[in-house]
């Protein structure tokens, strides 16, 4: 199974120029505004790229536009690259590199496309075609199935990220049946549940209903496994837990979550990195997180390398892991925890002064 290993981001909304190490799960930390949300898109942006019905320009239209993803602190028309290093199983070395821009008319352009294996280059454009029919820029090769033939395998694992950000009051919404697992809200997440053929659906609720026995006992007597659309019925913490828990169980491939700790009871977030790991062990995916919760960094099994501290700059958000912060592992050692070395970091300057609101 591939892993995503490092992630490069030049001129991508918050980020100016950022290269980042990636582990099996991680910890995205920082304020509001600081760029978790967009760091993640990042990985939605591949998705969108290669899942049927999607490619770059769908890509580019659900951002509104070349210009709105650009960083602000860049300079004006400068190129925009995403690009990852994967690795599988028998230790391949994959690395996928995109850059585009917009044409006059606000098109958005591929700049440069390239695929590596190992030491091999599979994939370089511009080539000699594009050269001579810069309409084929419009695409990328990653979304073309007569094109991506030598690295379509890359494609596949893109499609398989999957992001999830319940909101319950959406979710409860009637008229989304036409919506699918595509939507971020997960706004049909029933109607999801509902469309499994009998067995998955049953097995996936019974542990469902094994979890929410354990969390929420007052709700004794329902019975998942029999009714999904009871499930309207739950209050919003419990709504975006059976969504969370629903969601590690849908797919293999690469799980994006924001906020998982949203309306859950503090005992309840401190749980979940234990639960995420159990979650890795059994199905082996990648799992990155953004959050605000100090009682989920309490858990002492989180590396320092698991976490990445999001600061903001005046040249765009800086990311570094916790480890790149020489005095957080001594803190630790005297027996801070995470919590408290990792959230006094990504503050927000001035903080303070919201309490003077409204001033006069």
């Amino acid at each position: 199974m591939l892993r995503f290993r490092k992630l490069h981001l030049k001129n991508w909304k918050n980020f100016a120029s950022v290269d980042i190490e990636l582990r099996d799960r991680m910890f995205l930390v920082g304020a509001n505004a600081t760029g978790k949300s967009n760091l993640l898109d990042a990985f939605r942006l591949l998705r969108d790229l290669a899942v049927p019905g999607g490619g770059l320009a769908e890509a580019i239209r659900r951002r509104e536009g070349v210009g709105t993803i650009r960083c602000l602190a860049s300079p004006r028309d400068s190129d925009i690259e995403v690009g990852v290093d994967l690795r599988d199983g028998t230790d391949d070395a994959w690395t996928y590199e995109l850059a585009f821009n917009q044409d006059h008319r606000g098109r958005p352009l591929v700049r440069a496309e390239r695929v590596r294996w190992n030491d091999d280059v599979v994939l370089d454009r511009p080539d000699r075609d594009d050269r001579s029919d810069t309409a084929r820029l419009t695409q990328t090769h990653l979304e073309q199935v007569t094109a991506n033939l030598c690295f379509r395998h890359l494609a596949a694992f893109f499609s398989s990220i999957r992001y999830s950000h319940l909101v319950p009051q959406l979710v409860r919404a009637p008229n989304h049946s036409a919506l699918t697992s595509d939507d971020p809200f997960r706004r049909n997440i029933l109607g999801e549940a509902a469309q499994l053929n009998a067995k998955t659906r049953d097995a996936r609720m019974r542990r469902i209903r094994d979890a929410l026995a354990v969390a929420a006992p007052q709700l004794g007597e329902l019975d998942p496994a029999r009714d999904v659309r009871s499930l309207h019925h739950l209050s919003d913490g419990t709504l975006r837990l059976v969504g969370l828990l629903w969601a590690t169980m849908d797919g293999e491939g690469p799980l994006l979550l924001e906020e998982p700790e949203l309306s859950l009871h503090p005992e309840i977030v401190r749980l979940l990195p234990q639960m995420l790991a159990r979650v890795q062990r059994r199905s082996g995916r990648q799992i990155f997180l953004s959050t605000h919760a100090p009682d989920l960094l309490r858990d002492s099994g989180i590396g320092l390398d698991e976490t990445l501290l999001f600061v903001p700059k005046a040249a765009g958000t800086e990311i570094g892991p916790a480890t790149s912060a020489r005095e957080i592992p001594h803190l630790l050692d005297a027996g801070f925890s995470l919590a408290e070395v990792a959230m006094p970091r990504t503050r927000p300057p001035n903080v303070g002064q919201l309490v003077l609101f409204p001033n006069a």
